[in-house]
């Protein structure tokens, strides 16, 4: 299967919480859209590396994308060498994403802004017809992602471009409450965490809206560009009245 935009997180959650609107908004223009979990998050002081496989095929179903796979990677110890690169080359190459979404760049969480240049520096390296990969025995073509965006997390970034997610917004909700066992739930005999207080969801809710309100709609999500962003046309540019 082809996509047109493919979107990595080092944690189940991750996509839900940071680019979740992007895709499923995408999905309703048409696109196919799937998501590559790079690690279970068995590190995570809430649930469990079973649960959060739960949480994460809920919110895949939410989300209404075309495909959820995890790699399996050593949650909090996995490297940007060339075993993980050729992992994540393998899937580019296997779905052919014309855009891809992945993790912020820099971020409180470590294994973040090390996803972040693992994925940046795999979607070079797939465009390289000498570095071979196969699946099932095949051999791959070379593929190259045309843009590469990074979602912001949990440290502010000023976005090089602002999605309007206002028409997906509940949905996006949804997709993040998927995961009972990470965000608040006063249901759960669990540890506090920093991301499992009442407060924290606020904060999501209110960078949404202040996202939005920076380009004159109710919600919306940032992106940071590892290129400038071209047109041919300024029709290209959607008006949305600021």
């Amino acid at each position: 299967m082809k996509l047109d935009i493919l979107a990595f997180g080092v944690h189940p959650d991750d996509v839900e919480l940071s680019c979740a609107g992007a895709i499923m908004a995408e999905i309703n223009n048409g696109k196919k859209c799937g998501v590559i979990d790079l690690t279970r998050g068995e590190l995570g002081t809430r649930g469990t590396a079973e649960t959060r496989k739960q949480e994460a095929d809920a919110a895949a179903k939410i989300m209404g994308v075309h495909l959820r796979e995890n790699l399996g990677m050593r949650d909090g110890f996995f490297k940007n060498d060339e075993e993980h690169q050729l992992m994540v080359i393998q899937k580019l190459r296997q779905y052919q994403p014309e855009i891809v979404l992945c993790n912020a760049v820099s971020d409180r969480h470590p294994d973040h802004g090390r996803s972040a240049r693992l994925v940046a520096d795999a979607c070079f390296l797939s465009g390289l017809r000498k570095i071979e990969t196969s699946l099932n025995g095949t051999a791959q073509e070379a593929w190259r992602p045309k843009y590469v965006f990074h979602y912001i997390q949990d440290r502010y970034a000023e976005p090089d471009l602002i999605f309007d997610i206002s028409s997906v917004f509940d949905r996006k909700v949804e997709s993040i409450k998927a995961y009972s066992t990470q965000f608040h739930n006063p249901d759960l005999n669990e540890p506090q965490t920093y991301i499992s207080t009442p407060a924290y969801f606020e904060t999501i809710i209110s960078r949404h809206k202040m996202l939005g309100k920076r380009i004159g709609v109710e919600y919306g999500e940032g992106f940071i560009s590892e290129k400038r962003i071209g047109v041919s046309s300024f029709d290209a540019i959607i008006q949305i009245n600021t």
